[in-house]
């Protein structure tokens, strides 16, 4: 429990507090964080509120077998005395300050919160055959973690403006850890994923 007050912390404020001492983060700062999504014997589950302040989450597959071939080179080769640096800190604040400059059109902004608003309230955008199988759709940190990505998706892609594609890129990974199914979804296999596909597929694209 202190463990996760020290992390929920970290996230939300960027800062730690150890006894009467606080220590300020660094800018940029980060968290990164692996599940096995297999095994969970011995962990603890983040609590909910905790796991909506991941702006993504990423399933990592096995490796292609030229890639694996490259981990197993790396891995079993002596230790790099020191890598050379590839990126400035103050580029990288930079690049944060131009990725809001992405231009987004309001109907892009409009295609977001639809997207998000069918995870609440499936019925309202046709989708009743979902309605059952959602206990608690996206929070509103998913609004604004499908914007930012997108902006970035567009940035990576040198546009300066945000089209329904960056949405659909990276709506998958925004929205899969912040949608809790019910125990009939569980029942009947159906994942967040497939909650999510649904979404997208009846959402109509400016």
């Amino acid at each position: 429990a202190k463990v996760q007050s020290a992390l929920l912390e970290a996230m939300a404020e960027k800062q730690v507090t150890i006894g009467d001492t606080t220590y300020k983060m660094d800018d940029p700062f980060l968290v990164l964080a692996t599940q096995n999504p297999i095994e969970q014997e011995g962990t603890y589950p983040l609590p909910e509120a905790q796991v909506d302040r991941f702006m993504l989450k990423i399933k990592v597959g096995y490796p292609t077998r030229e890639d694996e071939l490259e981990i197993l080179r790396r891995q079993t080769k002596a230790v790099i005395e020191s890598v050379s640096k590839c990126i400035d800190v103050k580029d990288i604040l930079k690049a944060r300050v131009l990725v809001k400059d992405i231009y987004m059109d309001p109907k892009i902004e409009k295609y977001i919160i639809d997207i998000v608003f069918a995870t609440r309230e499936p019925e309202a955008y046709g989708l009743e055959d979902i309605k059952d199988l959602i206990a608690v759709g996206a929070s509103a940190r998913a609004s604004i973690a499908l914007a930012l990505a997108a902006r970035s998706h567009a940035f990576l892609r040198h546009r300066g403006y945000v089209t329904p594609e960056d949405i659909k890129s990276i709506a998958m990974d925004v929205l899969r850890h912040r949608i809790i199914i019910t125990f009939e979804a569980e029942a009947e296999e159906i994942s967040t994923e497939d909650i999510v596909k649904k979404v997208l597929n009846r959402i109509e694209v400016p």
